[in-house]
């Protein structure tokens, strides 16, 4: 069989036997699917079979949020369900990520290595050929070893975070973490210089890296859980991520030289590479296929359009994040008291203690913002941040939301809360120019600040600037005809790794 590169679909009609048949399994979050369905389908469009691989759970979620359509799949773009180990439950919220985390790697194994044998015996459905993991589910390498083809990791975040997590034994080897006691938390402990550490940025700070590093207890979940991650990357057949070497060469340079020898794909921004290869997505047969495990709001857009040039602040700390209701509150007022018309995503489960949204934002901010806020529940972001009524991003820092704000050439306002969110943070503020930051300590005089800085400042200028050109570097890495680095790196991928099983037989 000839093999596959970023410029050469298969033929439709290429017989099942004969196709690469990839199974994706990514981490059971919003921020781990999104780009991982991004791929699958690239995939799907350049000839492979793909098996999409959600958790019981988050197949449910599907189902509500879209309809069964969601799910139903396409000739050759098949789901299946995998349990994620805890408790039956048909919740419509993000579930617990240190519980989810531990779950999933102590008891997910078996359930994908029968799946890919199952798959192998089902007729009409060709040979498994490659398993394309989540970096964080790393025992998709171990599942398939069992059937005796390579596994590539996928792993969704920046390469900074990647380091910031690699580097979490440096920094526990200097004796900075785990911390003494919790005053550390409070203090200026955390402020302290870390200039030295492989991969990252000279004016790191502790509280830059990971926030999982920041704690008292050198037996925590999610810092163990991201170490031995990490560090099972150099059994993977390849090393995938959504990011320009542009962006984090530093940060890239010490992966690969950690990673040995898997080579390490950087194929970003994926959002640009997808409309390059995928332009019906929008209205094609892949169009129904969509990971959002949130109903989306169209009506979203359709406010946006009566809206001046740059005018309107977009908020969306994401499907995690939770905050108290005073935090609420100062984030509230603050966007009140700033003048401009904003958008605002309001999960219902934002809110830490799981109270209403609505009974926590009083009816004098309703009454103040009335006819130039909208507030819902979700929405189909990337559309969002293009809309040129769209002035800046008022973020989280997850990398999705990272690079869809670069690419959408809008600065942002930052307020990481965990994870290696503090790390984009970090990097979005002082490496790249593009981001601001709010604090940890919200306060709504400052919130109102810094949206007036940033939509009508010099520095608020500055950003906007480089924001542009950072999208243009963006545009030039997966642009045909001509093929950009993103692109070469896509056909490398395929060529060297995804197909290598199908040359062999």
């Amino acid at each position: 069989m000839s093999t596959i590169s970023a410029g050469d679909d298969m033929d439709a009609n290429t017989p099942a036997g004969e196709k690469p048949h990839t199974v994706c399994v990514p981490l059971p979050a919003q921020g781990h699917v999104t780009p991982m369905m991004k791929l699958a389908k690239i995939l799907h469009r350049k000839g492979f079979h793909v098996t999409f691989v959600n958790t019981e759970y988050n197949h449910r979620r599907l189902v509500r949020s879209r309809g069964p359509a969601a799910v139903a799949g396409l000739p050759n773009f098949r789901f299946a369900t995998i349990p994620d180990g805890l408790p039956p439950s048909d919740a419509d919220a993000t579930q617990d990520p240190a519980s989810l985390c531990y779950s999933t790697m102590n008891t997910c194994l078996p359930h994908p290595k029968k799946l890919l044998q199952d798959l192998n015996g089902t007729a009409g459905v060709p040979p498994v050929t490659c398993v394309l993991g989540d970096n964080m589910m790393s025992f998709c390498v171990d599942a398939a070893e069992a059937v005796g083809v390579p596994c590539a990791l996928f792993w969704t975040a920046s390469a900074s975070g990647y380091m910031g997590y690699r580097n979490f034994r440096f920094l526990m080897d200097e004796g900075l973490s785990p911390l003494k006691d919790e005053d550390q938390l409070k203090n200026l402990y955390l402020d302290m210089p870390v200039t030295h550490a492989p991969g990252m940025s000279k004016r790191m700070r502790l509280r830059d890296f990971p926030s999982f590093i920041c704690t008292t207890d050198r037996d925590g979940i999610l810092l163990n859980f991201l170490m031995h991650e990490v560090e099972q990357s150099h059994r993977a057949a390849a090393i995938i991520i959504n990011t320009l070497d542009e962006l984090e060469q530093p940060a890239l340079d010490a992966m690969r030289a950690a990673v040995l020898p898997p080579t390490v794909y950087t194929i970003g921004p994926l959002n640009f590479l997808t409309e390059q290869l995928l332009p019906d997505d929008g209205g094609g047969p892949l169009a129904a296929i969509r990971p959002s495990l949130w109903r989306e709001d169209r009506s979203c857009l359709e406010w946006l359009h009566g809206r001046e040039p740059r005018s309107v602040v977009y908020v969306n700390f994401g499907s995690i994040t939770t905050m108290s209701s005073q935090e609420l509150l100062e984030f509230a007022w603050g966007l009140a008291n700033c003048g401009h018309d904003f958008l605002w995503i309001v999960r219902n489960d934002l809110l830490a203690k799981g109270d209403a949204v609505a009974a926590a934002l009083p009816a004098e901010f309703m009454e103040a913002t009335e006819g130039r806020c909208l507030l819902t529940t979700w929405c189909e972001q990337e559309a969002v941040l293009r809309h040129e009524a769209v002035g800046v991003f008022l973020t989280h820092c997850g990398w999705n939301s990272t690079m869809e704000g670069l690419t959408a050439g809008v600065p942002m306002l930052c307020w990481p809360l965990f994870a290696e969110q503090q790390t984009n943070c970090r990097y979005s503020c002082v490496e790249w120019g593009v981001g601001m930051e709010i604090g940890d300590d919200v306060r709504r005089e400052v919130v109102e600040a810094r949206i007036r800085e940033v939509m009508g400042g010099d520095q608020g200028r500055e950003m906007k600037r480089k924001a542009m050109e950072w999208r243009e570097i963006g545009v030039r890495a997966t642009t045909q005809p001509g093929g950009g680095r993103s692109l070469v790196n896509l056909e490398s991928l395929f060529k060297n790794v995804l197909t290598e099983q199908v040359r062999k037989s």
